[in-house]
């Protein structure tokens, strides 16, 4: 009988041991979202950067927000035949992203703002907002704004 309470009782403590590692990484969630934007970053960035534009596509969510008075982009083709006006309009985005960083807005929302392409080390005048957001498929890039307009 002895084995048998030693054996219910190594059962009930590993029961336990995951129990509340389970609890302790879901009292963490924020931990994971900042983690989680930093390897989604790392990636659109990158895609950006080399121009990929599938890529680019596959880590953005439709539709696409853009600034005032700009229709909206509605889905993957639209936004491959757009892709030059989103990213090489105002801003060069891939310039801006090699040296710019994201700004954590909240657990949900980060951004990063670009100067006007034909003022590239103007960071003072940064006013073309690009958005990301978690979404319930992870990160995605879901806007475009010119805080000026």
């Amino acid at each position: 009988m002895s084995k048998l309470n030693s054996f219910a009782s190594i059962c009930v403590g590993r029961g336990h041991t995951w129990l509340a590692g389970i609890l302790i990484l879901l009292s963490f969630p924020n931990a994971f979202a900042a983690s989680d934007f930093s390897a989604f970053w790392k990636k659109f960035k990158s895609a950006v950067i080399a121009g990929d534009k599938a890529i680019v596509a596959e880590m953005t969510k439709f539709p696409l927000s853009m600034p005032h008075e700009v229709k909206a982009v509605k889905n993957k083709e639209e936004f491959l035949r757009r892709y030059n006006e989103i990213f090489k309009g105002e801003a060069n985005a891939a310039q801006c992203f090699k040296s710019g960083e994201p700004h954590k807005q909240s657990d949900r929302e980060y951004d990063i703002y670009c100067p006007f392409k034909g003022t590239p080390n103007d960071w003072e005048n940064a006013p073309i907002r690009f958005i990301f957001e978690l979404t319930k498929s992870g990160w995605k890039f879901t806007g475009l704004d010119n805080v000026n307009e």
